[in-house]
C-alpha cells in the first residue's frame, strides 16, 4: 500500500541565544529544541561577541537591553566583523519600542521577536529568516524515495526564483503555479513545507527585506521604492512598512544616515 509523502526533515540549525535575563534564556532554549535545533547561550553581549567568533552559528537571537555590553553595541561589532556581518541577527525585545526598533534595524538586525515568548511567533519568524536552508533538505526521510522528499523544495526553489525576479509584479497564483507544473493548492503546500508560510507571504516579506535595504542605503523616494516593490504609491508603501516593521520609512532613513 502507497504512503503518503512525509514532511521533509530541515537541517538542524546552530542558533546563538545571547540574553542576560535566565528564564528568558531557558524559555527560548526550550522552544528552539522543541524545534529540533541546537542552542548555544550567552549572558550578555561581549559574551555573545565571542561566541558568535568561534562558533559562527547560523542565526542570533540577541536581547537589546544588557549590562555590561548592549545588544545594539554587540550587534554593531557583529556585523563590523567578516566573519559573523554574515550571520542573520534578530533581537529580543520586551517593550519594541519605535526607538528600539530603528536603532536595531540600522545596526544590522533583521528582525524582532518580542518577549514574552509565543511559540507560534517564534517558529513563523525562524522560518521566513531561514528559508536559504531549503538547498539542505537531506534527500530522504525514512520510508519514502528522494523524488518524494525533495519535490516541496523543487517547487519553492524555481517558483521562488520567478518572485525574486519580478518582485514589482503581483502574479497571477494560478499562472504561477502553472509556470512550475503545478497547481495553486500543492505550491502553497510546498511553500508551507519549505518556510512555513504561503505564496504571498513569502512574496510579502522579500518585498519588505528589498524595501528595507533601500530605505538605509539609498537616498531613493519613498514613493519611487514603493512602486518597484509592487506598491501602489508612498502611502501605501509607508503603510505596509510600518506594518511590518513598527516605525516608517522616514524614521529609519534617518537614523541609518547618522549611524553609517
Amino acid at each position: 500500500m502507497l504512503q503518503s509523502p512525509a514532511l521533509p526533515k530541515k537541517r538542524r540549525l546552530r542558533i546563538l541565544v545571547v540574553d542576560d535575563n535566565h528564564d528568558d534564556r531557558s524559555l527560548l532554549t526550550h522552544l528552539l529544541s522543541q524545534l529540533g535545533h541546537r542552542v548555544y547561550i550567552a549572558g550578555d553581549g561581549h559574551d555573545g561577541y565571542g561566541k558568535a567568533q568561534a562558533l559562527l552559528p547560523d542565526l542570533i537571537l540577541m536581547d537589546i537591553s544588557m549590562p555590561v555590553c548592549d545588544g545594539l553595541v554587540a550587534c554593531r561589532l557583529l556585523k563590523a566583523s567578516p566573519l559573523t556581518r554574515p550571520i542573520p541577527l534578530m533581537f529580543l525585545t520586551a517593550a519594541a519600542l519605535p526607538r528600539e526598533r530603528v536603532e536595531g534595524l540600522a545596526a544590522g538586525a533583521i528582525d524582532y521577536v518580542t518577549k514574552p515568548f509565543d511559540f507560534e511567533e517564534v517558529r513563523l519568524r525562524l522560518s521566513i529568516h531561514i528559508r536559504d536552508n531549503v538547498d539542505d533538505l537531506p534527500l530522504v526521510s525514512d520510508g519514502f524515495t528522494a523524488d518524494a522528499s525533495t519535490f516541496d523544495a523543487v517547487l519553492f526553489r524555481a517558483t521562488s526564483r520567478l518572485l525574486l525576479e519580478r518582485l514589482g509584479e503581483t502574479p497571477d497564483l494560478t499562472a504561477l503555479a502553472q509556470s512550475v507544473g503545478t497547481n495553486t493548492r500543492r505550491l502553497n503546500l510546498a511553500f508551507r513545507r519549505c518556510v512555513g508560510v504561503t505564496v504571498f507571504d513569502y512574496l510579502r516579506e522579500e518585498r519588505m527585506k528589498n524595501a528595507r535595504r533601500l530605505v538605509c542605503e539609498t537616498t531613493l523616494d519613498f514613493q519611487v521604492i514603493g512602486k518597484s516593490l509592487g506598491y501602489g504609491g508612498g502611502a501605501n508603501f509607508s503603510t505596509a512598512f510600518r506594518e511590518r516593521f513598527g516605525l516608517s520609512p522616514s524614521a529609519l532613513r534617518r537614523v541609518s544616515s547618522r549611524t553609517f
